[in-house]
């Protein structure tokens, strides 16, 4: 059994707050238009862990996803290549944990949140992913 991926992805929560997936039990990720994100989307298995990130003023995370559904063909792209993924919601955390409390913790200091703040599909290590989860418990 492959062992398990660690992410983290950027939503707007203006177009789909979390509360949207834990109501649908789960959604299609789609819409990513940047040739990195959509490489990590692509390298996701089934079963891989999701840290849910809300952007615009929020900028917190705020829950636990899983992969259901490996990469598949976006159909809201214009053009071929671009993939989509299936995720579910896991749990919320107990609090949000913010973006000040990431770029503060040592420990995260490299992680894509911090080092290229616009890309919205990144890989966490799973101590990286660990600890964010124990920042909002």
């Amino acid at each position: 059994m492959p062992t398990i991926q660690y992410w983290l992805a950027k939503q707007e929560p203006d177009s789909f707050p979390w509360e949207f997936l834990v109501r649908d039990g789960h959604t299609t990720w789609d819409g990513v238009r940047n040739f990195q994100a959509r490489n990590n989307l692509k390298a996701m298995r089934r079963g891989d862990a999701f840290l849910f990130y809300a952007s615009g003023e929020t900028k917190a995370v705020v829950g636990i996803a899983e992969v259901s559904k490996a990469a598949f063909p976006d159909e809201t792209a214009d053009e071929p290549g671009w993939v989509a993924v299936e995720i579910k919601p896991v749990r919320a955390l107990a609090r949000p944990v913010a973006l000040a409390q990431v770029k503060a913790e040592p420990s995260l200091a490299k992680i894509a949140l911090v080092r290229q703040s616009r890309l919205s599909v990144m890989p966490l290590t799973r101590a990286e992913f660990d600890r964010i989860v124990k920042l909002g418990s």
